[in-house]
């Protein structure tokens, strides 16, 4: 059995945490906010009070918003100590931002992967999370026996970086769905076809994504006027969806389509609704 370490316990972190304790390992937590571990805390892991407390790990697990928070992490275990250890990054981030930090991370000693993953809470608890992993190969083998728990595939795609490309590139098309979806229910105004019956036979067309086709209750809910809550919400679209924007300006691409639907996401948000299911983007847009 491993020790693991996880710095970063939003839901995401807490999921990881719940299932390789659930697996017999042991698994210690830090956040900066110390209330946000309890529940991790509550499934067994232990609660580091400093990030100090988490180098001992056999591998470091960071699932942190942004790369402010994973630069700032990554310099508190630094200087903690980091030589030898093996740090993955779990977090969404900018490929350019994954390979600064990890170069700050491998200078001090440390082996380094990236490996966002897609999925929510729901697939990681059961382990079946798609990996996407960056580093070299080495790191990545040395990281796959804790990966492997939390994934039901974890691809190695290249050097450090390449797992955060791949992530933007797998959020992006989820991110338009939900402005895709309203503009298609837009066509069944007036027809007198209920949003169960549109949505399941969506779920079971060539126009049926797997979030359509895992969530198709909470999508309907959603439309009959009821915001869900959302294990990937509006606020965490919108940023994968800025991230995606921003990485494709700096190598020279534009995504017009995104750029535009951009702009959806920041109306949903104003009107409050950045904590809610994709599906609420769907709703808003179809009620204008």
């Amino acid at each position: 059995m491993m020790t693991v370490a996880i710095a970063g316990t939003g839901r995401m972190g807490t999921a990881f945490a719940k299932r390789l304790v659930d697996q017999g390992h042991t698994v210690t937590v830090w956040n900066r906010t110390p209330d946000r571990t309890k529940d991790a805390a509550a499934a067994g892991a232990a609660v580091a009070p400093d990030l100090a407390g988490l180098i001992d790990a056999d591998i470091l697990l960071l699932s942190l918003t942004n790369a402010s928070a994973v630069d700032e992490v990554a310099g508190g275990l630094i200087a903690a100590g980091i030589a030898g250890k093996l740090v993955v990054d779990m977090s969404t981030l900018l490929p350019e931002e994954t390979r600064a930090i990890a170069t700050r991370l491998t200078e001090a000693g440390a082996d380094f992967v990236d490996c966002p993953v897609g999925g929510t809470v729901g697939p990681a608890l059961k382990g079946q999370l798609l990996g996407m992993a960056g580093g070299d190969a080495a790191a990545v083998d040395r990281a796959r026996p804790v990966l492997d728990l939390l994934c039901k595939r974890v691809e190695h795609l290249g050097p450090v970086g390449s797992g955060a490309s791949m992530k933007l590139a797998v959020n992006l098309p989820l991110a338009l769905y939900w402005q895709s979806l309203a503009e298609a229910l837009t066509l069944l105004k007036g027809s007198g076809i209920a949003p169960e019956t549109a949505i399941s036979v969506i779920a079971d067309s060539s126009a049926g994504p797997a979030v359509l086709k895992n969530r198709a209750q909470v999508v309907i809910d959603t439309l009959n006027g009821t915001d869900q809550p959302g294990t990937f919400d509006i606020d965490g679209l919108a940023k994968d969806l800025d991230l995606a924007l921003r990485h494709a300006a700096a190598s020279g691409h534009d995504l017009p389509m995104s750029s535009d639907v951009q702009k959806s996401y920041a109306q949903a948000i104003a009107k409050g609704l950045g904590g809610f299911d994709g599906a609420s983007l769907t709703r808003h847009l179809i009620g204008e």
